[in-house]
């Protein structure tokens, strides 16, 4: 003590024991539970596995305070550690062996052959060149369990080590017992805290990508996003889905076997595959309304549309023949078709029919396609006469949450525009959405237009369109 200068109290060798194990994890675990048992003394831990000597020294130490509250040093090694520092690398502890050894092992001489090359200590750590645990960093739990992880890992790492859950709800950390931001680098020895939300929203940061460091972190997160954006385009493809068919007049329940089945012709296993496509726009919801209205005859769509309880409007002719001009063909009975509505400003094509003229649709019309299978050359060119006749009717549907006065309101910007309303019905679902049906007369395209966006304006309103019939 005299030689060294040392006082009384930095005497930490007089009560010790050595623990020999067969692998480095079991080192950091006999750590975590030594720490667990008796209180750790503050900066007397020495992680030389991680960070070996200069003379290839590696082991564990640290200080508790043990019984009846005695510094109880405490040093952890493998048994390759042991030999090695018993074969002359490292001598601190000695105890009671005074003896030489005999023999020297291999990797000794080996390093010694380096070292006796070497002209520096950082030369000589350059030429070992050897990879001692350096890729990895053993922290634990606070019940002394040990977690293997990457060099440079987080605690974010740590905590999709524990569990995926606990990795998906981490709010925060302590290492060592202090709080610490999520992207600080664990070292060896460390003790780690993971702080969990208990917020049923709960969930992974992609921030946290650019700073972890495990494969299985980083997959798992990825994965939770992943699995994220799929739910986020079904619920999206469904509802455009469903826009679309009721903007065809086309039912929304009791059609899931149609449904089914014009998923398979698109080449699609099941139904929400199809509306999972088309929530990430590689599929058109206006395809599959569409391919349902071929398939559904109209007594099928007329019956599932009254198990909806939403009343049929009634249908009326809309505008007279000379609306319409007919390509290379004079005095023909022209007729408006129903499925579709057309009325000025619309894209339309003619279709001669047999003995009832030529049937006037527009262009996006779901039959178009059914109609050039059964005669191609039956399809003539039509367009609107620069004059029309007058004013039009059209069918609107208005989507609102329901609440106090909202037909009153309704109505009040429908009159507010100039629209005549002809026929109405509405009805309310379970959910509270109401659904409300207009036949207005208008007089041109741009009143139409002008209509829908003031009917968007009113409180609770979430849509307002055309009703194709």
């Amino acid at each position: 003590m005299v030689a060294s200068g040392l006082e009384f109290g930095d005497i930490h060798d007089l009560i010790g024991i050595r623990i020999i194990v067969d692998d480095v994890r079991d080192c950091y675990g006999v750590l975590g539970l030594v720490h667990t048992m008796w209180p750790p003394i503050q900066g007397r831990f020495k992680d030389y596995i991680a960070m070996p000597k200069f003379n290839f020294y590696q082991s564990l130490h640290t200080t508790v305070v043990g019984p009846d509250g005695k510094a109880l040093e405490v040093q952890i090694r493998t048994t390759e550690m042991h030999n090695r520092a018993e074969a002359g690398i490292a001598a601190h502890w000695r105890y009671k062996e005074d003896g030489t050894s005999n023999g020297e092992l291999p990797m000794v001489a080996d390093i010694r052959d380096i070292q006796e090359d070497a002209e520096d200590p950082e030369e000589f750590l350059e030429n070992l060149k050897l990879d001692l645990y350096q890729d990895e960093v053993f922290a634990l739990t606070p019940k002394g369990d040990v977690k293997t992880l990457p060099k440079g890992a987080t605690p974010v790492d740590f905590a999709y080590r524990v569990h995926t859950d606990v990795g998906h709800r981490c709010a925060g950390a302590r290492v060592n017992g202090r709080l610490v931001p999520l992207s600080t680098e664990l070292e060896s020895g460390d003790i780690v805290e993971i702080i969990t939300s208990k917020a049923q929203d709960a969930h992974p940061s992609r921030d946290w990508l650019e700073f972890t460091k495990s494969s299985k972190a980083a997959s798992k997160i990825r994965g939770w996003f992943s699995r994220e954006r799929r739910a986020n385009a079904l619920n999206e493809g469904r509802d455009a889905v469903t826009t679309a068919l009721r903007r065809h007049a086309l039912p929304i329940q009791g059609v899931e076997d149609d449904l089914a089945k014009v998923a398979s012709e698109l080449g699609f296993d099941e139904t929400d595959s199809m509306f999972m496509s088309v929530g990430e726009h590689r599929t058109s919801a206006q395809t599959v309304a569409q391919r349902l209205s071929r398939r559904l005859k109209p007594d099928d769509a007329a019956e599932a549309v009254q198990a909806e309880r939403l009343p049929t409007p009634h249908k009326r002719k809309q505008r007279l023949p000379g609306d319409v001009i007919v390509e290379g063909l004079e005095d023909m009975l022209v007729r408006m078709a129903k499925c579709c509505g057309p009325m000025p400003g619309d894209d339309i094509v003619g279709f001669v029919t047999v003995g009832r003229g030529v049937s006037v649709h527009r262009a996006d019309c779901a039959n178009i396609g059914s109609l050039t299978t059964r005669g191609a050359e039956r399809m003539v060119d039509v367009a609107w006469a620069q004059e029309q006749s007058g004013t039009f009717f059209v069918w609107i549907q208005v989507e609102a949450l329901d609440r106090p006065r909202l037909l009153r309101d309704v109505t009040a910007v429908l009159s507010d525009v100039g629209a005549n309303i002809h026929a109405s019905s509405s009805v309310t679902g379970r959910d509270r959405i109401a659904l409300l049906r207009y036949e207005i007369e208008l007089s041109d395209r741009d009143a139409l237009e002008s209509v829908l966006i003031a009917l968007q304006s009113v409180q609770a309103v979430y849509d307002a369109y055309r009703l194709v019939l």
